[in-house]
């Protein structure tokens, strides 16, 4: 039998209003980085920042709700909702998925969280496909979630100035079975444990739970645990794996890496991201440098593409790649083809 082809329905985002500009941060890293070092070699130039009621499952709300706007479907018609959002979160063990579930009116969806730092989306991704695949009664899956991990950065800190990026929003994207666009292929993914513990956040947890002594540090405690490890190892294998994802996504989906019209990329520094677009031999112009919104995990890919349509670099048989990395460490790339299947 024919396996059905998954599409992409459309996409919703969130961006809170608040943010803060390179000065900004510039500012609190105590004279470390001046403001132009930040917009040059950090590519920061504003980031978003969440307001007082930008819980990150509201958040993820919002996004939900603005993907069912955007598509214009029943929420009632979605099978399940996979929550990709964070787990620094309103009340620690709630499930987001559930919650995001009840607010958008998916009342005949059940629900599930699904977490990899900022590689959840494209993971998330490849999981609902070959679930949507194997599983008769699923049809259409929300992938959505919230992120406001910048919470925890203390910009005084040289070493997470890799972080300093971290911003807040939410995104969403919806998959349907059969859908006659926007076909998502081929994925793959890496992860390497012997990174697992080099960065997170130091306190709250059952190792160095939150005391009346260290709940003031506590609050700005992500932290990089093991900073020579991370670098060497990183220096060694993070762009090679990476590199390797996207041909293995394209090895996949049976498509030449030369037909690649469009990246849909995380925010990372510039210098980064230059190398790797003058690596795929691609134009500036076929990805969206998030400088003015930051690093907002793994809604950096939904927003990227959603940024893409808008801005009409999206065209009839475009193709697409979505990449992503995350602590951890892993590495990842999908291919889409965008426009009507064939």
């Amino acid at each position: 039998m024919t396996k059905p082809r998954i599409g992409i329905l459309g996409t919703g985002i969130y961006i809170p209003e608040n943010g803060i500009t390179a000065k900004d941060i510039a500012e609190q890293t105590n004279g470390i980085w001046t403001e132009d070092a930040i917009i040059e070699k950090l590519g920061i130039v504003n980031k978003s920042i969440p307001g007082k009621n930008d819980g990150t499952q509201e958040m993820g709300v919002k996004a939900g709700l603005d993907a069912i706007k955007n598509t214009g479907i029943d929420p009632k018609s979605i099978d399940l909702v996979i929550s990709m959002g964070e787990e620094w979160k309103e009340y620690p063990l709630t499930t987001s998925a559930i919650y995001i579930q009840e607010k958008i009116g998916a009342t005949n969806a059940w629900a599930i969280d699904f977490q990899q730092r900022c590689g959840t989306t494209i993971s998330a991704m490849k999981i609902a496909k070959d679930m949507i695949i194997a599983d008769d009664d699923l049809n259409m899956v929300m992938i959505v979630g919230g992120y406001r991990n910048g919470d925890f950065i203390d910009y005084a800190d040289p070493k997470v100035s890799f972080m300093f990026n971290l911003g807040a929003g939410a995104g969403a994207i919806i998959l349907k079975k059969n859908h006659d666009k926007n076909e998502l292929l081929g994925s793959h993914i890496m992860t390497d444990g012997t990174l697992a513990r080099d960065v997170g956040v130091e306190y709250g947890g059952t190792v160095n739970p939150i005391n009346c002594d260290n709940y003031q540090e506590a609050q700005k405690s992500l932290r990089v645990f093991d900073e020579k490890h991370m670098k060497d190892r990183l220096n060694e294998v993070s762009m090679n794996n990476w590199l390797y994802c996207i041909d293995k996504a394209f090895e996949k989906s049976k498509i030449e890496k030369s037909e690649l019209g469009y990246l849909a990329t995380l925010h990372f520094k510039k210098s980064m991201h230059d190398y790797l677009i003058e690596l795929l031999g691609i134009s500036q112009g076929q990805s969206i440098y998030l400088s003015n919104y930051g690093h907002i995990g793994q809604v950096d890919q939904i927003l990227s593409l959603h940024l893409a349509q808008q801005q009409g670099k999206l065209k009839e048989g475009t193709i697409i790649s979505m990449i992503a990395a995350g602590i951890g460490y892993t590495w990842s790339a999908n291919v889409i083809r965008w426009g009507k299947i064939n």
